[in-house]
């Protein structure tokens, strides 16, 4: 006769508990995931209203609207402390059409993993998007 040991989990117990925690992954990750993109979102929206006020604080003292965004980094004291038109920020990639009197810049999500929207800000500081 085989003696059994009441202290040790079945395999059908263990088949349980593996079953619900994946459940419970598959349930989670989407979440986590729309969650990282709407900040990533939010954070695009909130970094394309600090460049409008760089852009409108220069015209205020200097009349025009900079030649090129390195002029908003570059002046002493800077009208932005970072230069969101090098590199990567938050999932997006930012750019720039400048003229003397008005402007453009277009925040695109670098990643469908990143973002799904792209942000457009007009002179003025209007955002607008293309979903």
């Amino acid at each position: 006769m085989i003696k059994r040991n009441k202290n040790a989990f079945t395999l059908i117990e263990i088949l349980i508990v593996v079953a619900i925690i994946a459940v419970l992954i598959i349930i989670a990750v989407p979440n986590v995931v729309r969650a990282r993109k709407n900040t990533n979102e939010s954070l695009a929206q909130a970094s394309l209203k600090l460049v409008s006020n760089a852009l409108e604080n220069y015209v205020a003292a200097n009349g025009i609207y900079p030649p090129q965004t390195t002029d908003l980094v570059t002046v002493d004291p800077p009208y932005l402390e970072v230069d969101y038109f090098t590199g990567v920020h938050a999932g997006y990639s930012f750019t720039s059409v400048l003229s003397n009197y008005s402007y453009t810049v277009t925040a695109t999500p670098i990643a469908p993993s990143a973002a799904s929207v792209t942000y457009t800000m007009t002179t003025g500081g209007i955002i607008s998007s293309n979903n």
